[in-house]
């Protein structure tokens, strides 16, 4: 008897105590397209139980053609959004909607233009030789600004890019936007050849990339909810670039079917090789980090293109307050 009272008794308290554990509060994440691995660090940590040691139940909600998170977000419909460069955020203040930024997961934005080896446009200088640089309306509107303004781009140069290759194959004389975690391995499977790649962000286009954003009244009012989301998503990314990322790639396929893992290992070597994720002030202050200096650098060259007013008051598009605290540095040991 005394057992059987010892053992209804211990089971009574496992059920206090499983009823004692905090819920897991929700939360929802909208990406900017289709998963891939530049969305691998958040499927990481949703894979690999990251996301629930910190709390938090976490949905990931896919964007796309036909998606539009950022808005869903603005509205309140999403907590969390993934943006782009930061020319959105700057834009969002320009029209006084009350979102922020509070962590920038790419220090790189993975923008590149390509073009043919060995037909006269093999540096970045020399791009400006051709007449025909297939752009995208997004991209002619917004980086290729800063190329006229830092490097005497012209308009006259600029062709319709339909997110084809075959107009890029057929003309050697041409030039392509693309991302260089992705379309340089397209162009060598269907033309067989390497192009030329080159980096924007190395060579002046100084904007964060893949950004956290939520909207201000979030930021100010649950912290502690914007905080654990930063946090668990930054591990997320150092599990995803340097440990077995195998769970994370496999809710990336589950969203994305047409997704392979062969453009899944390219992107994630491609990040590594050119420190997208994990370079500059990442490197001492964990993937994440952001500036006041790389802020004020990037919103003052676009500025110089035009796209903004010098008044504008940029500083309210961000905050450091969830970022710079090293959180997974050890990870990458």
């Amino acid at each position: 008897m005394k057992r059987n009272a010892w053992a209804a008794g211990l089971l009574m308290f496992l059920a206090g105590s499983a009823v004692a554990q905090p819920a897991l509060r929700e939360a929802t994440f909208g990406t900017n397209w289709l998963a891939q691995a530049e969305h691998g660090g958040y499927y990481q940590a949703l894979a690999d139980g990251t996301y629930e040691k910190y709390g938090l139940k976490v949905t990931i909600v896919p964007g796309g053609p036909r998606a539009n998170n950022r808005m869903l977000m603005s509205v309140g419909k999403l907590d969390f959004y993934m943006g782009g460069s930061l020319i959105q955020a700057f834009s969002a203040v320009e029209k006084n909607i009350p979102t922020l930024v509070v962590a920038a997961h790419f220090q790189k934005d993975p923008q590149v233009l390509m073009s043919h080896p060995g037909n006269g446009l093999d540096t970045f200088d020399d791009l400006k030789k051709s007449n025909d640089i297939l752009l995208s309306k997004d991209g002619s509107a917004t980086f290729f600004q800063w190329m006229k303004a830092e490097f005497g781009f012209r308009d006259e140069q600029v062709k319709p890019y339909g997110f084809s290759p075959a107009p890029f194959i057929a003309n050697s004389r041409s030039v392509q936007q693309g991302y260089v975690t992705s379309d340089p391995l397209v162009i060598e499977k269907t033309a067989g050849f390497k192009p030329n790649v080159f980096l924007l962000a190395d060579h002046g286009f100084s904007t964060y990339s893949t950004t956290v954003e939520t909207r201000r009244d979030v930021a100010e009012k649950d912290a502690d909810l914007v905080q654990r989301f930063v946090d668990a998503s930054t591990i997320g990314w150092y599990n995803y670039l340097y440990r077995d990322n195998a769970k994370g790639n496999a809710l990336i396929k589950r969203d994305n079917p047409e997704m392979t893992d062969e453009i899944l290992s390219y992107a994630v070597a491609k990040m590594k090789e050119h420190g997208i994720a994990d370079s500059g002030d990442a490197q001492k202050h964990g993937i994440g980090a952001m500036s006041d200096e790389r802020m004020k650098d990037f919103f003052d060259k676009m500025v110089k293109a035009g796209l903004f007013k010098a008044d504008l008051d940029y500083t309210k598009a961000y905050t450091l307050r969830f970022v710079n605290k090293g959180v997974g540095l050890e990870l990458k040991k």
